[in-house]
């Protein structure tokens, strides 16, 4: 699958309210070594309360930020399995060792053994339907690339 920017754009938005990628880092994020492991560091801050669409009618909305980044997760993580990713850690954010205070409520470290497992993720169809959750989960978030 030959994957590019505008496709992920599309299908996740233009990354200005911080939920996706922006243009550039899907840009940066495919121009990665095709055969090199790429490992993602996510950082969540959720919201008390999940903020969905107006209209997003298949789920009960008025639920906590948990429970909708349960729901993504239900079908996020099976999902990087099949495509062949798999977490390092998943657990709760228990403060800064070094560097300035920040204040996050789960960190996620997620491999992939190549960029079309991690392309592959991000394109399937439950996956990106699973994805508002996280975007209704999430008050910010921040994901880190170490590829290589």
């Amino acid at each position: 699958m030959k994957a590019n920017a505008q496709q992920f754009l599309e299908w996740f938005g233009d990354g200005s309210d911080g939920s996706s990628p922006t243009e550039t880092q899907w840009t940066h994020i495919l121009q990665l070594p095709e055969k090199k492991p790429v490992t993602l560091i996510n950082f969540f801050k959720l919201n008390q309360r999940a903020t969905y669409p107006v209209d997003f009618g298949d789920f009960d909305t008025n639920v906590t930020g948990e429970v909708a980044f349960s729901r993504y997760a239900e079908v996020s993580v099976p999902t990087m399995e099949r495509v062949g990713g798999k977490f390092h850690h998943v657990g709760p954010f228990s403060g800064m060792f070094i560097g300035e205070d920040e204040d996050w409520d789960i960190i996620a470290i997620g491999a992939y053994p190549d960029l079309h497992s991690l392309v592959s993720l991000y394109a399937d169809a439950g996956y990106r339907a699973a994805f508002v959750h996280r975007t209704a989960a999430c008050e910010r978030q921040k994901v880190i690339i170490a590829a290589g």
